[in-house]
């Protein structure tokens, strides 16, 4: 059996979703179980949602839409695009969508709960179950034998809203009983990336960009064959080709280099993707949906390191140095305590580095999260900070790779280790 995951650009339109079906005709003998995110930037407008919803009043004084507009924006994405797939209006789509909707509907006339991440997710999830429940019927259409599951069902979680985190033995226990004989019935699986389930019935997601990690968990708890993480680009490059002109294709990487990649920030893999198929030695293969006949990327056992220099950037990055107000030195209780104020405020970090009185990060500039971890660290320490930044991580470097990429900057921070540097560096 093959997992099949299928990110928010796959799916952004009919051409998009017809293309799904062509690529899922090219592999007549396999069992696949699909994974599907939300629609194009679907995922971004239910987040405008959630902030209208929950913060009505700053939204107005702001100048912004509200929630009833946000939500009849996002209705007729949707439905623009079954009506190309689905050009009779009597198809049982039109309402099965119309249905759906009417929770978000009920999200938009009620008072919200105290709870923004629970919100957060209840909302959010939304666009991933309206986007299979689309993409399925439209399988079904053409003549493929589709079979659509709500993946809350399979993957359970506890109730940390919006890092949900996987209780794997439920979740080995729910697939072996519900999902492993469908699999072998020969249907293909459509399923939900992103989200999970607690044992109340209620909606988790499992971070940002977290449906490569659904397909893993799957793949982890199914013993596939294999992983595919089908992708605009050709491929793994060793840098993004929004901030290269030239960038090179990776032909195979080991789990390691992927796992270091992604957590510095590669945006190609999820973080948290890559150990559930280590753990098993299961390949994950990353292919364009654009030219799938192409060989892709391979992730897998192999030991050697990689030939070139791969480059991660990050934007919208804020460095914050934190000190003891009276100029003592930075002690282990100061790093505990510091470390569970950024846990507590689910902050994380992309780089850290300490001197005798202080300690500096970097950490993306979310306004939800950021000002009241600053406002909470500044009632014990001293904290400065600055904006506007960018954080540059280089795989396998040397000096030429760095002169490459910090010309024009003036460097704030670096780290080095023996195969990676990482710059927080300001534009000049």
């Amino acid at each position: 059996m093959k997992v099949f995951k299928f990110g928010g650009a796959s799916v952004k339109d009919a051409k998009a979703v017809k293309n799904v079906a062509e690529i899922l005709k090219l592999f007549p003998k396999e069992n696949i179980l699909v994974v599907i995110s939300a629609m194009g930037k679907v995922t971004n407008a239910l987040e405008r949602l959630t902030d209208a919803i929950f913060y009505p009043a700053k939204n107005v004084a702001n100048g912004k839409e509200d929630a009833s507009k946000v939500l009849a924006e996002i209705k007729k994405y949707h439905f623009d695009i079954i009506g190309e797939l689905f050009p009779s209006k009597n198809h049982p789509i039109y309402n099965e969508i119309s249905n759906t909707f009417v929770e978000l509907d009920w999200a938009v006339d009620d008072t919200p709960t105290e709870n923004y991440n629970y919100e957060y997710d209840k909302i959010v999830s939304m666009g991933e179950i309206i986007s299979t429940k689309i993409v399925h019927a439209y399988l079904k259409e053409v003549g493929l034998n589709s079979q659509w599951k709500d993946v809350r069902d399979f993957i359970q979680t506890d109730n940390t809203y919006r890092e949900g985190k996987v209780d794997w033995e439920l979740t080995q226990s729910l697939v072996d009983q519900h999902l492993v004989s469908e699999i072998k019935n020969g249907a293909i699986i459509v399923t939900q990336g992103f989200i999970g389930g607690t044992s109340e019935n209620f909606t988790t997601t499992l971070g940002r960009e977290g449906s490569d990690y659904t397909a893993a968990i799957l793949a982890y708890t199914t013993n596939a064959e294999s992983v595919t993480i089908w992708k605009d680009v050709p491929g793994v490059l060793n840098a993004d080709p929004k901030w290269f002109d030239e960038t090179k294709k990776l032909e195979q990487i080991s789990y390691q280099d992927a796992i270091e990649l992604a957590y510095y920030g590669a945006t190609v893999i999820h973080p948290k993707t890559i150990k559930p198929l280590q753990n098993k030695k299961i390949p994950l293969l990353v292919k364009s949906f654009l030219n799938p006949s192409e060989k892709g990327t391979i992730i897998n056992e192999i030991q050697s390191p990689l030939p070139i220099p791969c480059f991660i950037f990050k934007v919208n990055q804020v460095l914050i140095s934190i000190s003891p107000k009276d100029f003592s030195f930075i002690a282990e209780e100061n790093f505990s305590n510091i470390f569970n104020l950024f846990a507590e405020k689910q902050v994380k970090v992309n780089v850290m580095q300490n001197s005798a009185i202080s300690f500096s990060v970097s950490v993306d500039a979310d306004e939800r999260k950021l000002p009241d971890l600053i406002k909470t660290l500044q009632k014990q320490y001293r904290v400065l900070y600055n904006d506007n930044l960018e954080l540059i991580t280089i795989r396998y470097y040397d000096q030429a790779t760095i002169d490459r990429v910090t010309i024009d900057k003036k460097v704030l921070l670096e780290v080095k280790s023996r195969y990676t540097v990482q710059l927080v560096v300001k534009p000049l």
